[in-house]
């Protein structure tokens, strides 16, 4: 690059002169002419030159007032000036040195001279202007070091320390005094293994930097976090010189980092690891355990009995609990397995290097007992138990997921068999429960496809010819199947919510179909099937209550529910009060499937039902089977003791029928009297019915 020239300013009035210094200096510096003071104040204001050469003698502003001009301007005033004068009076260079004059040229003067005076004097303002920028620098460095709120600390090359500022004291509790001279070392906290600085000097010496975190103490003997940048300072023969050590306390960053990584990471109740951290520990203990060639037991634990006293005695006592079950657990378990909560009370337990499902098993038994004990909280006795269900990786080989979910289902097997205890899983359950799930979805979807339909099956009086009414049957009506009869659907709904959706619809669909027989001339009674979760629902009375609201038209006694004798078996005191509330509604109850139960002379006394119904699996094998035709002789003789109607299912045969009435069952239903049909089709089937001879003359 072509070093750029100085530019000297020359104002004078005389163009000899000013010929003669531009042919002068031209050769090694820019030369800019001016005639005037005002001409060459107003050149050097707008691009100012490194010299100025100054006339005395020109009118109207002469060089004394032109110099006053230049000193009085803050961008000026640092100019050399150089007057150039035929003047050789001594109190010429006595005012124009007083007005801040660098030099003097006297006319004639010598080239070469002026040519040396003037590199001189430049070269002398460079100089100044230099060691003004470094003292600049100085000044700033200072004050950079005095009031960074980073501690700096400052060694000699065998890194003893030379200087610190008020950071570094406040942060470390040091003063210089106190540690000038010694190494950085007297901050090591212990923290750091050797190998760290070992590391840490080794990038100082390839790279003249190191920067990282270190872990210090300070003079009160606290541990702090420091963010550290180390940096070598060279000479000019490339010798290390000092050491510039900054640094920053990050205690309060690295303690909020702490606790955001234990809020992502921990249960804040318990303490213990929550389900993300529970997610990175089975893959860990998976990996550790192929290695291992041993067991892995994923285990599934939810309290029994957790609910009750968190809503008696509240939250507080609640989560007191939940901490007292932790401890309680982790008691029982090695350092190296895992205790997670994943839910209210649920929690995953993973136990590892296990030998076999005994030694397992056995830690399985130590938590029941544990969980059990009871206890005092806030005055309050408290006692719960608990539900486990349990896998073995590699045995049930699967992914961390699956193993959860396969722990969770034993552990639901647990609860049903009594609870506290466990339960090993058992992948045939688990295929059942799976294709379970997905027929309730097949069901679930179906419902919301309004796929369902009631069929309605004739009741009769077979002696008399006369309808008694109907029973409403659901049936599916799938696209791709056709007509599904419920005993393929009903029992993969049982007590769930879907099975509750689906009687409230059946009980809606029921009463629109008697409403819209009545208004075409037809009043009969309808029997419909509750099940057991339906009918002891806290909200069962006042649906049905709304719905005959619904329907107006209806009279009294126009529908029958048929309950099953397991209803009865959930709580037959509250059964018995549902169906009273019932009755004064208008509506009418039959035991259905009478006699298949255990307790039917029971429920017959306890129950206010006005008909049995003799379970078709009697009468379809009474012609054949006599314990069977007893079963029915005795259900006859039981109605007219108890003073109930009789209804007979399952008559398939005119043979049936008869035998039905020489026992003395004049009521029945059955494939031999009609199947269920559509509510159109019934209409049609009641105008044309006409009863089987040989019942009429029986």
């Amino acid at each position: 690059m072509i070093e750029k020239k100085p530019k000297i300013l020359v104002i004078d009035d005389t163009p000899a002169n000013l010929a003669l210094l531009g042919l002068a200096l031209q050769d090694d510096y820019v030369v800019q002419i001016a005639t005037s003071g005002a001409k060459g104040l107003e050149l050097a204001g707008e691009d100012p030159p490194a010299l100025i050469l100054l006339d005395i003698m020109m009118p109207n502003m002469d060089g004394y007032d032109t110099c006053r001009h230049f000193k009085a301007d803050p961008v000026l005033q640092h100019i050399p000036v150089v007057f150039v004068t035929a003047l050789s009076e001594m109190n010429a260079e006595i005012l124009g040195l007083s007005l801040g004059a660098a030099d003097f040229l006297v006319k004639p003067f010598n080239i070469d001279i002026a040519r040396l005076r003037i590199r001189n004097l430049l070269e002398r303002e460079q100089l100044r202007q230099e060691l003004q920028r470094k003292e600049a620098e100085q000044r700033l460095a200072a004050s950079v070091f005095a009031h960074s709120h980073d501690g700096i600390v400052i060694t000699d090359a065998e890194n003893r320390i030379i200087n610190v500022n008020a950071a570094f004291t406040r942060i470390s509790g040091y003063q210089l005094e106190e540690v000038v001279g010694k190494n950085p070392a007297v901050l090591k906290s212990g923290r750091q293994s050797a190998e760290f600085y070992q590391a840490m000097w080794q990038a100082l010496a390839n790279g003249d930097h190191w920067s990282g975190e270190i872990w210090n103490r300070n003079k009160r003997g606290e541990v702090y976090a420091a963010l550290t940048s180390i940096s070598v300072v060279r000479d000019d023969q490339d010798h290390i010189h000092h050491y510039i050590g900054l640094f920053s306390d990050i205690t309060r960053l690295k303690k909020q980092q702490h606790d955001l990584e234990r809020i992502a990471h921990f249960d804040p109740l318990t303490g213990i690891p929550n389900r993300v951290l529970l997610n990175d520990r089975i893959q860990q203990a998976l990996a550790h355990t192929r290695r291992a060639k041993k067991l892995l037991a994923v285990c599934y634990l939810d309290l029994d009995g957790f609910k009750p006293i968190n809503d008696q005695f509240g939250h507080e006592t609640g989560d007191q609990l939940l901490i007292d079950v932790t401890k309680r657990i982790k008691e029982c378990l090695r350092a190296s397995d895992t205790l997670a909560r994943v839910g209210g009370d649920e929690f995953v337990l993973l136990i590892s290097d296990i030998n076999d499902v005994s030694e397992c098993k056995s830690v399985l038994d130590r938590i029941l007992i544990k969980v059990a004990q009871p206890g005092v909280i806030y005055g309050h006795g408290v006692a719960v138990s608990a539900s486990l269900g349990f896998t073995f990786y590699p045995d049930d080989f699967n992914d961390a997921e699956t193993l959860i979910r396969h722990a969770d289902q034993a552990m639901y097997v647990a609860k049903q068999r009594g609870k506290n205890r466990h339960h090993l899983f058992d992948p045939q359950q688990d295929r059942i429960a799976l294709a379970r799930g997905e027929s309730f979805a097949r069901i679930e979807a179906a419902f919301a496809a309004d796929q369902f339909v009631l069929h309605f099956q004739p009741k009769v009086n077979m002696r008399q010819g006369t309808l008694l009414g109907a029973e409403a049957l659901i049936r599916w009506q799938d696209p791709k199947r056709g007509l599904i009869a419920p005993g393929e659907f009903l029992p993969e709904i049982e007590g769930t919510e879907l099975e509750l959706a689906i009687g409230n619809w059946v009980l809606a669909t029921a009463l629109e179909q008697l409403e819209h027989w009545r208004r075409q001339g037809l009043n009969i009674k309808l029997s419909i099937n509750v099940a057991p979760c339906h009918l002891l629902h806290a909200d069962f009375c006042q649906l049905l209550a709304v719905k005959f609201a619904e329907h107006p038209l209806l009279q009294p006694g126009c529908l029958e529910l048929e309950i099953v004798e397991t209803a009865a078996l959930q709580d037959i005191e509250r059964v018995s009060k549902i169906m009273d509330e019932c009755q004064r509604l208008g509506v009418h109850f039959a035991l259905d499937d009478f006699g298949t139960g255990y307790s039917s002379l029971t429920y017959l006394k306890a129950l206010p039902a006005q008909v049995l119904k003799i379970d078709k699996s009697f009468v379809i094998n009474m012609l054949d089977n006599s314990d069977d035709l007893a079963i029915v002789k005795g259900i006859i003789d039981l109605s007219t003791t108890f003073r109930r109607q009789l209804i007979a299912e399952g008559v398939e045969t005119v043979e049936h029928g008869l035998r039905l009435l020489a026992l003395g069952c004049e009521n029945a239903q059955g494939f031999a009297i009609a199947r269920a049909m559509s509510g159109t089709d019934l209409l049609d089937w009641i105008r044309n019915w006409v009863p089987d001879p040989a019942w009429l003359r029986t």
